[in-house]
């Protein structure tokens, strides 16, 4: 699943016309760099939700045959945030583990990694992807043991890299009614305090492209599309 709902309020006025994963990197929109990212990763069968503008993704990808994959969507006529989001996509996503990514991040990750059938089913309740924390979240989201338990309370804390892999259970331990519109934090956070969410660190290349200025500077160090 590629989330691709959001307003992008940090990426205005860019964003104020065009929904923030359509902006181009060298000619690339992020959520097309993110589809090849996939599609190289052996992954084909794509959910993306929509809603800020999201006409336009749906008449620019459409079923993803230009990309060899193919694509549903999950369009929301409200905002309902990471959590929500996920949530009203789940019919689509069915019953097993899936794979989470933004649709406005930029990187070279080995998508493959996390695609074993063995790894990804003994996923508890998520796996997450983390990475060295950037300038502007320079007091990153979680700690990771030495034995790949993510904890709240482990320092240093790294930036959750909005890669991941997402067991649907997560949504469906408790007896805790979400409101209609929610973050992904709000089921992670119990996970986590009960060591049943894992992950692991990655050093390469990532970009969360969430502004003006690094929408510029990434197009200034990136010459292509790998």
């Amino acid at each position: 699943m590629i989330l691709a709902a959001g307003l992008g309020s940090r990426m205005m006025p860019l964003s104020k016309t065009c929904p923030k994963p359509l902006l181009k990197i060298n000619g690339t929109s992020l959520i097309e760099h993110v589809i090849i990212l996939l599609k190289n990763a052996g992954i084909t069968d794509i959910v993306i939700n929509t809603c800020h503008h999201g006409h336009q993704i749906t008449e620019q990808l459409k079923t993803g045959e230009a990309y060899g994959v193919s694509i549903k969507y999950s369009q929301e006529s409200t905002l309902l945030g990471t959590g929500g989001g996920i949530v009203r996509a789940l019919p689509i996503l069915g019953s097993k583990p899936f794979l989470l990514i933004s649709g406005d991040i930029w990187t070279d990750f080995p998508v493959e990694t996390l695609l074993n059938k063995t790894a990804i089913n003994n996923v508890s309740h998520a796996h997450l992807v983390m990475v060295n924390n950037p300038g502007f979240h320079p007091d990153g989201d979680f700690g990771l043991t030495g034995n790949g338990v993510i904890s709240q309370d482990r320092i240093p804390k790294l930036t959750y890299a909005n890669i991941g892999i997402i067991n649907p259970r997560l949504f469906n331990d408790g007896e805790t009614i979400h409101p209609k519109a929610f973050s992904l934090t709000q089921v992670l956070n119990p996970a986590i305090a009960s060591g049943k969410v894992t992950g692991e660190i990655y050093q390469g290349r990532w970009w969360n492209v969430g502004t003006p200025s690094i929408l510029e500077a990434l197009n200034a160090k990136t010459t292509q599309v790998d």
